[in-house]
């Protein structure tokens, strides 16, 4: 067995628990259908049906799938998504683990990522992931800041942090894998301050030039400067009028194998950063359904939820 077979492995059977007596769906698309294929080769082995299906590369992440396979998802017990983009915040996606399916999503996944990221020890993410839920649970104010001059107040009181294991084994479940965060969505219309993004934005990859600054008033992001990923992140959030600026999500990392790679699955995970996401936060229980979320990630933050420091230039202090 090859290593990204073993890396299929591990995702369906430590992380998604699949058995003998369960159903597999495999939905990928024209340019994940090595990875796609090898989850199927692992999989149907595993349990009693699976399949796989192939569908066009979506536009931008957040696209529904097309109907009839949003229609499918609805049939499986376990559903594992290696796509180019993200199926993660879909009505789709909702649905599926509202029926009760366990889905795993990879928005724009690699062979190497996959390897790398299923490698560690996921018992010790979830452990470490959990405590930062616990902590954002019972916050008020997260408070952010860098050397570069991110002055960001996100109010969280009352919201309830997701925590993103990797250990996707219960009914109605769904996460990424690889993974590795504890995330909620902040107060919507609340968020003030300056954000400056130094390592990765989904869809456009890596930083190359100087960081992204991003101004935010009222729970919006109302201006960008910066390198040229800068223009880059304001055109696609726009397309989507107001709703795309919409402050949806802080995120931090929890897992320690992850690097930054200029892959967003993989970005947001790494012990050490947090992220700031704009436009859909329905899955965290908000009310923007705009067709598109973006994450933007930042290292070596300090981070205070109320009085408690639970990061200090990105070293994690749980």
């Amino acid at each position: 067995m090859n290593d990204l077979h073993q890396a299929a492995k591990t995702a369906l059977i430590s992380c998604l628990g699949l058995k003998k007596d369960k159903t597999l769906m495999i939905l990928t698309d024209d340019k994940k259908i090595s990875i796609g294929t090898a989850l199927y080769d692992v999989g149907k082995e595993l349990c009693k049906a699976a399949v796989l299906v192939q569908m066009t590369p979506a536009a931008v992440n957040g696209q529904e799938p097309p109907i009839p396979i949003s229609a499918m998802m609805l049939d499986y017990d376990v559903i594992v998504c290696p796509t180019s983009k993200s199926v993660t915040h879909t009505d789709a996606r909702r649905k599926a683990c509202k029926k009760g399916a366990r889905v795993a999503t990879m928005p724009n996944i690699t062979e190497d990522i996959m390897i790398r990221g299923l490698k560690a020890d996921y018992k010790q993410i979830a452990e470490r992931t959990i405590k930062v839920s616990a902590i954002l649970d019972k916050g008020k104010i997260a408070h952010i800041t860098t050397s570069l001059g991110t002055d960001l107040i996100m109010p969280i009181e009352g919201i309830k942090a997701i925590s993103s294991t990797g250990l996707i084994l219960e009914k109605g479940m769904g996460g990424n894998l690889p993974s590795g965060e504890s995330f909620l969505m902040p107060e919507e219309g609340k968020s003030e301050g300056i954000l400056y993004i130094d390592a990765a934005i989904a869809g456009i990859g890596k930083i190359q030039s100087q960081p992204v600054k991003v101004i935010i008033k009222e729970g919006y992001a109302v201006e960008f400067s910066g390198g040229p990923e800068a223009g880059e992140l304001e055109a696609s959030l726009k397309k989507f009028d107001k709703p795309g600026m919409n402050v949806a999500e802080l995120g931090v990392g929890t897992n320690h194998e992850a690097t930054v790679s200029g892959n967003i699955l993989e970005d947001e995970k790494v012990m050490g950063t947090i992220h700031v996401a704009f436009g859909n936060n329905i899955s965290m229980g908000g009310t923007c359904n705009a067709g598109i979320h973006i994450d933007a990630v930042v290292t070596k933050p300090t981070v205070y939820i109320d009085q408690k420091k639970i990061m200090e230039n990105g070293t994690l202090l749980i």
